[in-house]
C-alpha cells in the first residue's frame, strides 16, 4: 500500500500496489515500445473489489527497469492482459501526475469529466431528473412475465412501461388509458403522488423505484436504442444492414454531429465490414437526498452488420476506449443529454404533435469548478491517429478470436 504524497505533503489517499520481479528475459511480446503481461485469474478476482486504484509493477533486475500499471479489464484471454507501452508506463519521476490522478474519483454516484482548455470547469456525468407529479397503482394478478405475455398476445401495441412488484402495478401513465389494462383490475386503479414512492424510507421500494426508471427510460428511447441484457446498456439502433447513422444536435457552442452507428471496412477488401460500432451508455439511477437522478457513463456496443453482436467486443471496446480522452467524454455526455431531451424540445414547438403520455424530464448536466486539472495522459495512451487505432483495434480482436 502506497500513500499519495503531493509538495512533501502526505495526503489521505492510497493506492494498492503489487511488486513483480524477474531476473533476466524478454516480457510477452516484447518489442522497442511494448510488451504484454498476463494477470494471473485468482490475482485479477483478488484486486478487482477493491474499494482503492490497483497498480502491478514490473522490476526487471538485469536491466533495472521498472513499469506499472493500472489494474482493471484488459483484454483477450478473459481479459487478463495488460498492454504495457516502455515510453509511457515506465515507473519514474514523470508519473508521479498520473499515479496521483488515479485517486480522483471516476465512479460511483457520478465522476468528474476532466474539462478542456485550462481545466477549471467540468461537468459531472449526473442529469437531473424532474418526475411527473402523480403516478398509478392498482392491483394486478399477474407475474411480470404473465403480463407481458398477455400485452404482445394483444392486438393494440404493448407497451412496458410499467414495473409489478407481488401483485401490485406501477406506473406513470394510466392503465385503464392503454393496453395496460387488460393486466390490472380497473377497478383498483388509483392515482397517488410520485413523491410517496419516489422517497419512501424503505430501500427496498426506492430500489424498486428506480427499476419502474429504467422500465420508464426504455419506453421513451424506444425508437432509437437498443438495450443489452448482457452489456446491461442502451446503445443507437442502425437504420439499415452495415449503414452509418449519424446524430444531429446543437452541443454547447454550435451544430454538431456523430456517427452514433459507424461501420469499419477492412483496408483491403473495402466491400467486407470488420465490425459496426455503436454508441452506447450504461445507465443507473441514483436518488440523492431529495433528488433522483440518471447516472451516464459513456460507452461502446459492436455488431457485425449493425444488428447482430460481435463475438469478441472486448478487445474492440479497449481499443477504442483508449482514445476517449476528456474533449470526447464531455462531449459524449452533453450529446446523450441532448438526446434525452429532444423530444421535450419539440414539445415546444407549437405545431409539434401533442403527446398526452406523461415523461420523465432530465435536465442539465452539473458543471463544477476545479482548483486543478486532471492530467490529460492519465486517459490512456498518446493519441494516434484514428486509421491507425483501428487498425490496432482490428489485429487485436483478431487475436483474441
Amino acid at each position: 500500500m502506497q500513500l499519495i504524497v503531493i509538495d512533501g505533503q502526505p495526503l489521505a489517499r492510497m493506492i494498492a500496489v503489487q511488486i513483480k520481479t524477474t531476473e533476466t528475459g524478454k516480457y510477452t511480446g516484447e518489442t522497442e515500445t511494448g510488451f504484454n503481461y498476463l494477470l494471473r485469474s485468482e490475482d485479477l478476482a483478488y484486486w478487482k473489489p477493491s474499494n482503492l486504484p490497483v497498480i502491478i509493477v514490473l522490476h526487471r533486475t538485469s536491466d533495472n527497469t521498472f513499469f506499472w500499471k493500472e489494474v482493471v479489464d484488459g483484454v483477450g484471454e478473459g481479459e487478463r492482459r495488460l498492454q504495457f507501452d516502455k515510453q509511457l508506463d515506465v515507473l519514474d519521476s514523470g508519473a508521479v501526475d498520473r499515479l496521483a490522478a488515479l485517486t480522483v474519483p471516476k465512479a460511483g454516484f457520478g465522476y468528474y469529466v476532466p474539462p478542456l482548455g485550462e481545466g477549471e470547469e467540468a461537468i459531472v456525468n449526473m442529469l437531473p431528473i424532474t418526475l411527473p407529479d402523480e403516478m398509478f397503482v392498482a392491483t394486478t394478478a399477474y407475474t411480470p412475465k404473465q403480463a407481458a405475455a398477455i400485452l404482445l398476445d394483444s392486438d393494440e401495441p404493448a407497451r412496458f412501461d410499467w414495473a409489478i412488484k407481488g401483485e401490485t402495478f406501477w406506473s406513470f401513465h394510466d392503465p385503464r388509458t392503454s393496453v395496460c389494462r387488460d393486466i390490472v383490475d380497473p377497478d383498483q386503479v388509483e392515482a397517488i403522488d410520485t413523491r410517496h414512492l419516489a422517497f419512501h424510507d424503505d430501500a427496498d421500494e426506492r430500489n424498486n423505484f428506480a427499476f419502474l426508471l429504467r422500465q420508464m427510460l426504455s419506453h421513451q428511447t424506444r425508437g432509437d436504442l437498443a438495450w443489452s441484457k448482457d452489456r446491461k446498456l442502451y446503445y443507437f439502433k442502425a437504420k439499415a444492414e452495415n449503414e452509418t447513422r449519424t446524430y444531429y444536435y446543437d452541443d454547447s457552442k454550435k451544430r454538431t454531429d456523430a456517427d452514433v452507428v459507424n461501420v469499419t471496412r477492412s483496408k483491403v477488401d473495402t466491400s467486407r465490414v470488420e465490425f459496426v460500432r455503436h454508441h452506447a451508455f450504461e445507465a443507473r439511477f441514483e436518488c440523492l437526498h431529495d433528488q433522483w437522478f440518471l447516472v451516464v457513463n459513456p460507452s461502446y456496443f459492436f455488431t457485425i452488420n449493425g444488428f447482430i453482436p460481435h463475438s469478441y467486443p472486448a478487445a474492440l471496446l479497449a481499443g477504442k476506449k483508449r482514445l476517449d480522452k476528456s474533449a470526447s467524454l464531455r462531449g459524449q455526455i452533453i450529446m446523450w443529454h441532448r438526446f434525452l431531451t429532444e423530444a421535450d424540445r419539440s414539445a415546444q414547438d407549437l405545431f409539434a404533435e401533442a403527446n398526452s403520455d406523461p415523461r420523465v424530464k432530465f435536465g442539465e448536466p452539473p458543471v463544477v469548478e476545479l482548483s486543478t486539472r486532471v492530467p490529460e495522459d492519465v486517459w490512456g495512451t498518446p493519441k494516434k491517429s484514428a486509421e491507425a487505432d483501428e487498425d490496432d483495434n482490428l489485429d487485436l480482436w483478431k487475436r483474441s478470436a
